[in-house]
Order: C-alpha cells, then structure tokens, then sequence
C-alpha cells in the first residue's frame, strides 16, 4: 500500500506573495500582518486552493504563522483546518548561508513519509540536508517571493505528489 505524502505549505512568499507589498521589519508589523484585517490577503491567488484540496495527498501548514493559518486563512479560503507542523520560532532574519529553521522539523514530522515542501526560503544546503536525512521522496520547491505559488508551480506539485502516491 502506498503512503500519502504530505505537503508542507508555507504562507508568507509562497502562498501569500510579497508583490508590492511593504513587508514587515518589527514583531509587531509580523502580529499585524498575520491579522484578517491586512489588506495584503486579497492578492492570493484563491485558485490554486481547489488543485490543493484534489491532491492525492495531507496538507499540513508550515508557517510561521503556526495556527493562525487556520484562524485567518483557512476560512478566507475556503479550507478545511489542516494540521500545523510543530516548528520552532522563525528567527527575526533569514539566513541563507545555513540550514532552514524548518528542514529538521519537516524532515522529522514526515517521519518517512514522502513530501513536498513548498517555501520561498529554500536552499542547496536544505535540499542536501533532507537528501542525507530522509528516507522517503522529497520534493523542495523554491517560489519567488515576489509572485508566490504560480500555476506551473503547482502543476510541479501536482505531478510529484501523483507520482509519489503511485497515482496515474
């Protein structure tokens, strides 16, 4: 019998784009940001969420905003509440000249299992990282920050996952 893969979704530059948008440099514009009321929301792409939903596959949020994805987003959405991987703090700033704060967390929730892991903050060294340290498939797919999750990047998701799950 084949495993289910999971995919891990980020939110800030992936499924929420930066396009335009003045980011947050302070805790409180991050607790801001991560509110209904951030005019931001409105650029993301709701189309995406029904070829997310038909995916052969588990959901799982791995964000940052932890819960409050499904406080604020999965309603907006239209989503069911998906599970949240149980990651550490994300650090103030991205360091791209070391290994993702989320890559052993993600690695240790699959537990195995294949997954995708969709993030605009992904690098050669987490790629190299979870190819060392898990067993199963795994797909990392870095998205422009700028544009978000795009049409073809899910098309590479979709593909993947289907293969992963032994799907035609």
């Amino acid at each position: 019998m084949t495993v289910r893969p999971l995919v891990f979704l980020d939110v800030d530059g992936t499924l929420l784009p930066y396009a335009g948008a003045e980011v947050p440099t302070t805790v409180q514009g991050w607790v801001e940001w991560q509110l209904p009321s951030n005019p931001h929301l409105a650029t993301i792409d709701r189309d995406h969420v029904p070829r997310l939903l038909a995916l052969p596959c588990d959901l799982v949020w791995a964000t940052g905003w932890m819960h409050d994805a499904n406080t604020v987003l999965a309603p907006l959405l239209d989503l069911p509440s998906l599970p949240v991987a149980a990651l550490p703090d994300a650090p103030y700033e991205n360091n791209f000249d070391v290994l993702h704060w989320k890559t052993q967390v993600l690695v240790e929730t699959a537990a195995g299992r294949p997954f995708a892991w969709i993030d605009d903050e992904l690098g050669d060294l987490d790629r190299e990282w979870v190819k060392a340290n898990h067993d199963g498939q795994a797909l990392l797919l870095r998205v422009d920050s700028q544009t978000g999750l795009t049409t073809d990047d899910l098309t590479t998701v979709e593909n993947w996952v289907r293969q992963a799950a032994g799907c035609p």
